[in-house]
């Protein structure tokens, strides 16, 4: 049985402020938390959501080198890109402020001192790589040469660009430093260190024995680690840039970017709440949830308890830490310094009024126990088959209908049937399965649970048939309309933490003033009598149009980066030789004359259950009407097939796939790519028109 606790402190991890948020930060931090954060509001709890720009460490640095900025300068125009963005895709931090703020820097700073004054620290002395010219010592984003995994020229000191290596500096070949090209030398300098083998009984007894609840991913990291046997880690670094390290003797070293970044969570608390701070952070009725990316779980489970048990003084450890796999893009892992990515701040430009759309398919297809991939294609589909046209639908289907029969008003439950009691249980069932899933840190089956309050709605409209009652029985018309108006309401409730934006509008349309989680299940929610707003469109359909300049986008940026890695010789090959499928044995014109090649239109479209990649296609050739089986699901959906031109061989001879008798089959256009593109002809072509 859980505690029952007064309050809930939620984290999400800073974001480095040397670059904008791209969507696999949204999907493995930022959604999730502010799913869970709306949600425990909407249940009455005390909640504090905190974050900030994490403004340290040698990313900035180097973003300021190459930009011609101060690292200050480059912070500045970061945050600001990134605060816009977070509240525009409508994630509700309580605070986001920055590690770059004076009562940042104070806090920090406090908190060294205590650990060094209380001896909680070792000092060492270790060779590094030291820049003469520049009179640095080298962070390893400052040192570049030879990969020697793969022989890539300028690969950085922690990693390899072209082939993904995870490397140290001492591993290149030929190493130099980024900062004047020379060969650095090793050379002696002392750290601080937290002796995190110090804590490794303790660490083990709270997280293997007191936390076996954690996803298994986070358990099994930090089992890994603990197996491994934890080594002290240094505290501070040689830089000229972040938290200075407060006491005597330490000029030139700064905080080390993972003590000083967790840090901020405290001090962005301080900010919000500088007279009553210490019951969020020292109060054994507060549950503290942090949310981060699988890159950071040794950080948050294993170094920050640690410090703050260093620390002492009350403060207390995260209950749980649902750190969420990578999500990759097109098939690729998402690159920010190859500009492989997504990037939300383009994307709310570029899809103006969608924040919705973008926040339904990240959490749809949130790489909770994987890593997952997002493709443009999958975005369309999922907003064009699924919040259109099933959510959008039904609630159009039902606003509508009200206002024809009723004027807007909604009527009583004047006839009731058993339909309508049956659907009506569904709804609180719905609502449990959500609330075990949200608690649960499984957000993905709880948002598939109210989408399935929708299509209960929808399936609800479809076998009642409202509009063809209406000729005869009024009475019961009023009953249908008021069950889908109760499921209408219901669904403004559920997708509250989902979907704000969205719920915002239907709260609008059903004139719905409060929206309190304990009315979700009700059978009344509208009260008969009680008026509705004109209906309004939830979603808009994404054409083919938007979603193929995306994927040309990143096919550009694919280009750039393989020219920019490729040696000149591979270079000159690809520019002289365009690879291209050779042309195939010859054949006679009476061969080809055999084949029926005529236009025809796509009038129904729809996915044969049980396969990913097929579409059942009811088509118009002109002679007659068909059906043809095609593996083309991966690639068009059934809402963009319906009403499109195409082109078939017309007298393939029929086969069964599935089930099915398909008879002919579509030209298609196989890029270099691997896509498949279908041979449209001219729209003004009539149907059965041939091609010879």
């Amino acid at each position: 049985m859980e505690k029952n606790y007064k309050r809930h402190l939620v984290t999400a991890a800073l974001p480095y402020a040397n670059g904008a948020v791209h969507i696999g930060h949204l999907a493995g931090v930022y959604i999730p938390a502010d799913i869970y954060v709306r949600y425990l509001r909407m249940r009455g709890q005390d909640v504090k959501f905190i974050c900030g720009s994490d403004e340290h460490g040698v990313p900035i640095t180097i973003k300021a080198k190459q930009q011609g900025l101060t690292p200050q300068e480059v912070v500045d125009k970061y945050h600001m890109i990134i605060k816009d963005s977070f509240e525009r895709l409508g994630i509700s931090f309580d605070i986001y402020s920055r590690t770059s703020s004076k009562i940042h820097h104070k806090t920090a700073s406090e908190f060294f001192r205590k650990l060094y004054l209380d001896g909680k620290f070792i000092e060492k002395e270790s060779e590094q790589y030291y820049d003469e010219e520049a009179k640095q010592f080298l962070a390893d984003r400052y040192i570049v040469g030879t990969c020697p995994k793969c022989g890539a020229e300028n690969a950085y000191g922690d990693q390899c660009e072209k082939c993904g290596s995870t490397l140290s500096p001492t591993e290149l070949i030929n190493p130099r430093s980024a900062l004047s090209g020379n060969t650095p030398i090793m050379k002696k300098t002392s750290h601080w260190y937290l002796p995190l083998d110090q804590y490794e009984e303790w660490l083990r007894e709270w997280i293997l024995e007191g936390h076996k609840e954690w996803k298994s991913n986070v358990y099994g990291q930090c089992k890994s680690w603990l197996d491994g046997g934890l080594q002290p880690r240094a505290v501070s670094r040689d830089l000229d840039w972040g938290v200075p390290v407060p006491i005597e003797g330490a000029e030139g070293k700064v905080l080390y970017v993972w003590f000083d970044a967790p840090i901020g969570y405290i001090s962005n608390t301080i900010e919000l709440l500088p007279n009553d701070w210490e019951k969020w952070w020292k109060s054994d009725d507060t549950k503290m949830v942090h949310f981060i990316g699988k890159d950071n779980i040794v950080f948050h489970c294993i170094v920050f308890p640690a410090m703050l048990k260093a620390y002492g003084d009350g403060y207390i450890l995260p209950e749980n830490v649902p750190a969420n796999e990578f999500l990759n893009l097109e098939g690729n892992k998402i690159s920010t310094s190859r500009n492989w990515a997504v990037w939300l701040h383009e994307y709310l430009e570029e899809f103006p009024g969608q924040e919705d759309v973008l926040r339904y398919v990240l959490c749809a297809n949130a790489p909770e126990t994987k890593d997952n991939d997002f493709t443009w294609k999958d975005f369309q589909t999922r907003n064009n088959s699924e919040l259109v046209a099933i959510f959008g639908n039904f609630v159009n289907r039902a606003v509508v209908l009200t206002h024809k029969y009723f004027a807007g008003e909604v009527p009583a439950d004047i006839k009731s049937e058993p339909i309508d009691r049956e659907v009506l249980d569904q709804i609180p069932v719905i609502k449990a399965a959500i609330e075990e899933s949200l608690e649960t840190f499984r957000f993905r089956e709880a948002l598939k649970e109210a989408m399935n309050l929708a299509r209960l709605g929808n399936k609800y409209l479809t076998e009642t048939e409202p509009w063809k009652i209406a000729k005869t029985d009024m009475e019961r018309v009023a009953s249908i309309m008021n069950v889908s108006l109760q499921i209408c309401a219901n669904l403004a409730i559920a997708f509250e933490p989902f979907l704000p934006h969205t719920t915002h509008k239907l709260a609008y349309m059903l004139n719905m003033k409060n929206r309190n989680w304990e009315d979700f299940g009700c059978d009344i929610i509208l009260q008969p009598g009680h008026i509705i707003n004109e209906a309004r469109l939830l979603f808009d359909k994404i054409e083919d149009s938007a979603v193929e300049a995306q994927v040309a986008k990143l096919e550009a940026t694919r280009s750039q980066n393989e020219t920019a890695l490729a040696p000149a010789s591979e270079i000159e090959a690809t520019d002289s030789q365009p690879s291209i499928v050779p042309q195939k044995d010859e054949c006679t014109y009476d061969e080809f004359m055999k084949m029926d090649i005529r236009t025809a239109t796509v009038l129904e479209a729809e996915r044969v259950p049980k396969t990913d990649k097929l579409l059942k296609l009811t088509i118009d050739t002109g002679i007659d009407i068909r059906t043809i089986v095609s593996g083309i699901a991966e690639y068009y959906s059934p809402e963009v097939m319906v009403g499109k031109k195409i082109c078939i061989l017309a007298n393939l001879a029929p086969r069964k796939i599935k089930g099915i008798e398909s008879k002919g089959m579509i030209l298609m256009a196989k890029e270099e790519s691997g896509n498949m593109r279908i041979v449209t002809p001219g729209e003004s072509i009539a149907n059965g028109a041939t091609i010879s």
